[in-house]
């Protein structure tokens, strides 16, 4: 039975981190466009790409100690509820500040796949891990592939009368299919005795500080290659 809800399990963060890729996709291919429909000069329109990472840059870290405390569960359906008001006021947009406070917002509550991540190690084991995280890959490579097109089928092929607003409700549609699938078949994947191992984790690194972690060549190594990837 265990084995078979974990599965489950995995099938719906696979779905979480899909359908969270695919709307990103959809949606960046399009926004700078959908800005200049406002009159966002050029810099106006690559900043309101910008300030989705920026604000995902500060809260995710957040949404990960939220999670350690109060729960994987509760966290990913806040963060979908989140994404589904953010792609809806954004496909509802009248004005440009309107899209700088619907991405900023989206930016917010992108913390589902960290928390995904946290839920697949919390229900594997050493030996199975990696093949849940590399499900958890393939919802990510997917999404990404798919939602660049999906956005440009949407979007319609005149440039002189393209929709803007039907992919941002496609997607809002998409997270709220991902938000229903989460509560009706997603458990709580944090029991009592992975909390304490978490906090007695935190009891020996809290003096494990940012300069102390510089001063290691693997760790520099590995976040330097991730962040020249994704720049």
């Amino acid at each position: 039975m265990e084995s078979k809800n974990n599965s489950r399990a995995i099938f719906v963060l696979f779905l979480t981190v899909f359908i969270d890729l695919l709307d990103f996709g959809i949606i960046l291919p399009i926004l700078p466009l959908y800005a200049e429909q406002f009159g966002a000069k050029p810099n106006e329109a690559t900043l309101l790409v910008a300030i989705y990472s920026l604000m995902q840059f500060l809260f995710v870290p957040l949404w990960g100690s939220f999670s350690d405390r109060y729960g994987r569960r509760p966290i990913l359906l806040l963060t979908l509820l989140g994404s589904v008001i953010a792609y809806a006021g954004l496909g509802f947009a009248n004005s440009l500040w309107i899209l700088f406070i619907a991405r900023s917002l989206a930016g917010i509550m992108a913390g589902n796949i960290a928390t995904a991540q946290a839920y697949i190690a919390d229900i594997t084991t050493p030996t199975n891990r990696a093949r849940g995280m590399d499900i958890i890959g393939a919802a990510f490579g997917l999404g990404f592939i798919l939602g660049p097109a999906i956005g440009g089928l949407l979007i319609g092929p005149d440039p002189d009368n393209a929709n803007f607003h039907l992919p941002s409700l496609f997607a809002a549609g998409l997270s709220l299919l991902a938000l229903l699938c989460a509560l009706m078949l997603l458990p709580e994947s944090l029991n009592s005795e992975t909390k304490a191992k978490i906090q007695a984790h935190r009891y020996r690194q809290q003096r494990l500080n940012l300069l102390q972690l510089l001063q290691r060549p693997q760790f520099c190594m590995l976040v330097s290659i991730y962040f020249f990837v994704i720049f």
